[in-house]
């Protein structure tokens, strides 16, 4: 959290920040200062993030002297194939867009006789697991849902959005016996402005300069900045992902701006 010099938060809601979400806090002067703060944040990001994103800010979505509270986030996974993929068998093949058109892209392919794989009449999934980390509780593995129909990602991401338990359901339980198979090389970087997708899941209230109701964050409020007009003017996030045939590095980073 980066706060403006003239916010004071309140100490209870300082040390709930700190003790459950593990949050530092920063005073600064956005009024004088706003290209500053936005480095600050950003630099913030990109540590975090281990350099996979570092612009999360536009300079000029801080430089007025209506900003008050800034609260970002930000996560970084970069994970090992337990069964590397052979860079002398990564070909150029068809992959098919949204608008109907096909490009050629790198495959990279795998001989391996078994993989977790689960087939339905209308899509495939297949699991690859990544190597055991330091944590020791936890494994992870990426699901690829590969549609039948070339155009079938739509419908696809539909059912994934109106019928609970659907991605639970379709993912591969054991191992079966599979021939070569292939999945294309990418890298992906995706930015947007959420507050109109959150306000479309009804998060509404947080928004509304009327509705929003932040008064316990703040301790003695001032004629000038009363609490119960602080209220979320805008929301950034961005995402960046890359596959090749070592493993998976991704990353995400989110922003909220309160005035």
């Amino acid at each position: 959290m980066w706060a403006d010099k003239t916010l004071f938060l309140s100490p209870s809601f300082i040390q709930l920040m700190a003790t459950h979400y593990k949050t530092s806090l920063a005073s600064l002067d956005f009024k004088k200062q706003g290209r500053k703060v936005c480095r600050v944040v950003n630099s913030w990001v990109g540590k975090e993030t281990d350099g996979l994103i570092t612009e999360l800010l536009d300079p000029e979505s801080v430089s007025n002297s209506s900003s008050r509270l800034i609260i970002a986030n930000a996560l970084c996974f970069k994970g090992v194939w337990k069964h590397k993929f052979d860079a002398s068998m990564t070909y150029n093949r068809v992959f098919y867009l949204l608008n109907g058109t096909s490009i050629r892209v790198p495959f990279m392919s795998s001989m391996k006789a078994e993989q977790f794989v689960s087939v339905f009449d209308d899509l495939k999934v297949l699991r690859l697991s990544y190597k055991q980390g330091r944590d020791k509780k936890r494994q992870f593995s990426m699901y690829i849902f590969l549609p039948e129909a070339e155009d079938g990602l739509p419908a696809l991401i539909e059912k994934v959005a109106s019928e609970p338990g659907f991605l639970e359901d379709k993912l591969p339980k054991r191992k079966v016996k599979v021939r070569v198979f292939m999945i294309p090389k990418f890298k992906i970087s995706f930015m947007l402005e959420a507050s109109k997708v959150l306000k479309e899941l009804g998060v509404v209230l947080p928004f509304s300069r009327c509705d929003a109701n932040f008064t316990n964050m703040v301790d003695s409020p001032s004629d000038e900045f009363p609490s119960d007009e602080l209220y979320i003017d805008n929301m950034f996030h961005k995402a960046f992902i890359e596959v090749n045939e070592e493993g998976t590095e991704a990353a995400a980073a989110s922003s909220g701006r309160l005035i």
